[in-house]
């Protein structure tokens, strides 16, 4: 099967992450590298991190780390094996400038700065347009 970037087939990205609906926070593949990703999220309105048209913080991390998920599994499906199941293991830092609403496009872009033994040490910087509207670091772990 040949996959072309960017990608937003629901089928495709789903397959490459451990979360399913409706706790899905990523909706597209836009860029990868073996130490770089660019991922993209709408926010709807029957999202279950939206309280009053407001997209929370929660979900932002949630996002940001599915991002992650979305490189490994990328990542192994251009290996041909099985996306891993994978978890947060620390959240080192976050900080939200301003959260989301509904109809919103996010743009996360995740950074490897580590990688080893399953551990995976990230950056991530999500945007609305070309406006900073969180930033995180932390670590994640493969199963």
């Amino acid at each position: 099967m040949e996959i072309k970037l960017p990608n937003s087939d629901k089928d495709f990205i789903e397959s490459l992450i451990p979360q399913k609906f409706p706790f899905v926070m990523v909706s597209g593949l836009l860029e990868y590298s073996e130490n770089h990703l660019i991922s993209e999220f709408v926010i709807k309105e029957d999202n279950i991190f939206v309280n009053e048209n407001i997209f929370q913080a929660s979900g932002l991390i949630e996002h940001q780390a599915q991002s992650v998920a979305l490189h490994t599994g990328y990542k192994y499906f251009l290996l041909g094996k099985e996306s891993p199941t994978g978890y947060i293991g620390a959240i080192k830092s976050f900080e939200a400038e301003s959260l989301p609403k509904v109809g919103d496009q996010l743009k996360s872009e995740a950074t490897i700065i580590n990688e080893m033994m399953g551990v995976t040490l990230v950056e991530i910087i999500t945007k609305i347009d070309d406006k900073v509207i969180a930033k995180s670091q932390m670590k994640t772990v493969v199963k």
